[in-house]
């Protein structure tokens, strides 16, 4: 059974650029990102180390810790912040986890269980399903699961506008429609009744019985 959104994510401890952590008390009592990579020293990925290390300050704005993995050990990752710098022009200030035993991959079902003990060996394609996202909240839990194909490279913007509606969300009892963005519109949920939806959010549009919405309410 794999892991789904709001199930807890699991604890671990390991290895990172930055030192020894305990994932859970890393975390702390914020939001976090983690991200994998199949693999060091390939080409999407260095793009998205890079461009992760560029708009790192917008996730800080969100109260969100960034940490990357791939299943190579430390000293590999090291080595490869020099070509993330060439190739992007941007340092790679945040921890990156050595899963060099595979065993955050299959803790987070990145990788199968008959998968090995070792990265030593293992190409790209091997790891090709070591490539997803999870947002953790501050209780721990997950909100969010993206996994990409090997060629796809992700869309950080994407991953700020969902933790923008997450976080938004968590806090008012509404939700987000399709497309939305920050200052767009909002959905009021089932849980609020057309009384009470006055009192929370003042004039609201009834486009369906059960489809209201009104404006993006103040963080």
């Amino acid at each position: 059974m794999g892991l789904r959104i709001n199930q807890t994510a699991p604890d671990f401890t390991a290895e990172t650029t930055q030192g020894t952590i305990q994932f859970h008390e890393w975390i702390g009592d914020g939001w976090a990102v983690l991200f994998s990579h199949p693999k060091n020293f390939t080409p999407v990925c260095t793009t998205e180390l890079g461009t992760m290390a560029g708009v790192a300050g917008d996730f800080a704005r969100r109260g969100v810790k960034i940490i990357g993995i791939s299943v190579d050990p430390v000293e590999s990752h090291t080595k490869w912040k020099a070509d993330i710098r060439i190739a992007t022009g941007h340092d790679v200030d945040y921890p990156l986890i050595g899963d060099k035993d595979l065993k955050v991959a299959k803790l987070y079902d990145m990788l199968p269980e008959d998968a090995g003990e070792t990265s030593e060996g293992r190409t790209p394609a091997d790891n090709a399903t070591v490539r997803s996202v999870y947002v953790i909240g501050p209780d721990k839990k997950i909100k969010l699961i993206l996994t990409y194909p090997m060629t796809t490279g992700r869309n950080f913007d994407e991953i700020l506008r969902a933790i923008d509606s997450i976080q938004l969300t968590a806090k008012h009892q509404v939700a987000t429609p399709a497309n939305w963005k920050q200052g767009d519109d909002v959905i009021i949920t089932a849980a609020v009744s057309n009384e009470d939806a006055v009192k929370r959010f003042g004039a609201f549009e009834t486009i369906l019985p059960y489809l209201r919405k009104t404006r993006q309410p103040a963080a």
